[in-house]
């Protein structure tokens, strides 16, 4: 009943297509009736004439009748296939709209243990069933059972007892209906759900296409790949089965419902008790009369196969956002000054042990706290609280002396920009990514952030400058040029708060300079969260925050923190270790290879 609440909710929006298709089946089925009594006068007028130019006018204006219905026939199944369609493609595409929108809704506890491709494959090929039940099955089923009534009045109008007989093989139709709905479901559920896996390892190896090259695991993920090819086409055999044996029984009795008819109704035609041209207008209407019955076996499964995808549809819009936004949530429209208050924030993913606990902290407006400690003890996480990617657990996060609970999403987050180490950039320009938090920007405004993230110099040597295509994730860029095309979206956003996530990490010395220019830049008049594991990019901060275990270990400056003998002062010194076993390694391999 949900699925096809979920699905009525969406067909209200296309009645008028939706009414002139019921009325075109609706005269479609006059029609059709109309075929077979045309032919029983024309025998009726071949019977009875005395010479042959007596039954002349009526064949007459029997064949322009026919003419005309035919003509008829062929407008109307026009309208009843195309308008069928508009309906059906009408509400598949809001359909989409919509899922799109929720997934968009949905936080990212959502996400964490989900596969892009079986996402995609809920949006794109499960929706599509959404089609063939308005455009498909409903229509169908609707003409069926429409020309299913007609014909029985007519048939009943012809002979009681031969109508009766006919209807022997129709129980046993219903109860293999049935039985197939008890079982196909389920197996065009499996069918969806093995094609969402096919797609999702589709999607994973082709993004990862470059791994996969370098470690050899061609062979590998071929196979891999092929046991889910395999895994989709046996679950979509087993679907097929089970309508290849129900098609069958259909036909088998229907046939058994025929053959009562040419036996009792040859009887009574032998007898004189059924004229022969009733005895051939039944024929007529019962092949009319089976035909919907077949016809409703194949709009059945139809129905099955599309209310299965239907199914894995509203699971994923029945999802409830785990970040919910209050009715009363306040909208920030004014440039927000700054200011993070924490007050014993606490956090856990799912039911796992607490990431985060008794976090209280002070971050002034327009000041730099940076975030260090040893790696998964949850410094980003942390900064994900901000703009609410997820909610806390326990405590609070305040903006400017208000709870960002308070806030409506979209407001509070357009008072933040982010630039993370793993730089997502999407296939288009460098124009438009750079343009992406900021899509009316003009393109100076445009030059001008790139300018400040020091990506304008590359962008400009590039084959077509800002127009030339960057590949999906930026591949044709370095990861240097990444990380600078970010900020460069970061600048031109211009929140006042802003979240650098290892934003300088996994770089040459050269293009960290550079990052660390544009990044200095971009700080300016801004409250900045830096999350860092090379403690020398944070030793300006006005506040350095040590994360140990899921609490705050120690606070201060980076000179205070020296001062005391503490995890800051110990992470310190074996990176400064590091660093002069680095520069040791370079100077002897100066020595031992001199340039020539």
């Amino acid at each position: 009943m949900k699925t096809m609440h979920f699905l009525l909710g969406y067909a209200r929006r296309y009645v008028r297509p939706l009414v002139i298709t019921v009325v075109s089946m609706v005269l479609l089925v006059g029609v059709q009736l109309l075929a077979p009594w045309i032919i029983r006068e024309l025998i009726a007028a071949v019977q009875g004439q005395v010479q042959g130019e007596a039954a002349m006018p009526v064949i007459t204006r029997l064949a322009l009748l026919a003419l005309a219905a035919y003509m008829a026939r062929a407008v109307l199944q026009f309208l009843r296939s195309y308008m069928a369609h508009v309906a059906g493609w009408g509400v598949v595409a809001d359909a989409r709209r919509d899922i799109y929108d929720h997934l968009q809704r949905l936080s990212l506890r959502f996400y964490e243990d989900k596969q892009t491709g079986q996402l995609m494959s809920r949006v794109i090929n499960d929706s599509d069933m959404i089609e063939r039940l308005i455009s498909h099955a409903i229509p169908d089923v609707a003409v069926n059972v429409l020309t299913l009534v007609g014909v029985t009045a007519v048939l009943l109008s012809l002979n009681v007892n031969l109508m009766l007989l006919s209807l022997i093989p129709i129980p046993f139709i219903v109860l293999a209906m049935r039985g197939f709905a008890k079982y196909v479901r389920p197996a065009f559920r499996e069918r969806q759900h093995e094609l969402g896996e096919l797609n999702a390892t589709l999607n994973d190896n082709i993004s990862g296409i470059r791994e996969i090259k370098a470690f050899t695991r061609e062979e590998i993920e071929a196979m891999r790949v092929g046991y889910h090819i395999d895994r989709y086409r046996d679950s979509l055999l087993r679907a097929l089965r089970l309508m290849a044996t129900f098609h069958p029984f259909v036909e088998l009795s229907s046939a058994l419902g025929t053959i009562v008819i040419i036996y009792f109704g040859g009887q009574l035609a032998m007898q004189n008790v059924l004229p022969i041209e009733d005895l051939v207008a039944f024929f007529l209407y019962l092949e009319i009369f089976y035909q919907p019955v077949r016809a409703l076996s194949n709009a059945w499964e139809q129905i099955q196969e599309a209310l299965a995808g239907t199914e894995r549809v509203t699971e994923i819009m029945d999802e409830v956002p785990a970040v919910q936004e209050r009715e009363d949530a306040i909208t920030l429209t004014e440039r927000a000054e700054g200011a993070l208050a924490f007050r014993d924030v606490g956090f856990r993913y799912e039911e796992g042990p607490m990431v985060l606990e008794h976090i209280t902290l002070d971050v002034p407006a327009n000041s730099v706290l940076a975030l260090v400690g040893p790696t998964g003890v949850g410094k980003t996480t942390l900064a994900s609280l901000i703009p609410r990617f997820y909610d806390v657990e326990t405590g609070s996060i305040s903006l400017d002396g208000r709870d960002i609970r308070e806030v409506t999403l979209k407001s509070l987050r357009q008072q933040i920009s982010i630039v993370l180490q793993d730089v997502f950039l999407f296939h288009g320009t460098a124009r438009e990514n750079i343009r992406f938090g900021k899509p009316d920007a003009t393109d100076e405004e445009v030059v001008a952030a790139a300018q400040i993230a020091n990506a304008h110099e590359f962008i400009s040597q590039l084959p077509d400058g800002y127009d030339t295509l960057i590949g999906e994730r930026g591949v044709k860029l370095s990861g240097g040029q990444r990380q600078r095309l970010a900020i460069a979206r970061a600048v031109l956003k211009d929140a006042p708060i802003l979240i650098l996530d290892e934003a300088t990490s996994s770089v040459d010395t050269e293009t960290e300079r550079l990052i660390q220019q544009a990044l200095e830049r971009l700080m300016v008049g801004k409250t900045t969260i830096v999350i860092a594991h090379r403690l020398s990019t944070v030793r300006n901060a006005d506040l350095i925050v040590v994360l140990d275990g899921s609490e705050i270990a120690e606070q201060g400056t980076h000179a205070e923190l020296l001062r005391r003998d503490g995890l800051y002062r110990h992470l310190n010194a074996v990176q400064a270790t590091n660093d002069d076993r680095v520069l040791i390694s370079l100077e002897r391999e100066a020595v031992l290879h001199p340039m020539m």
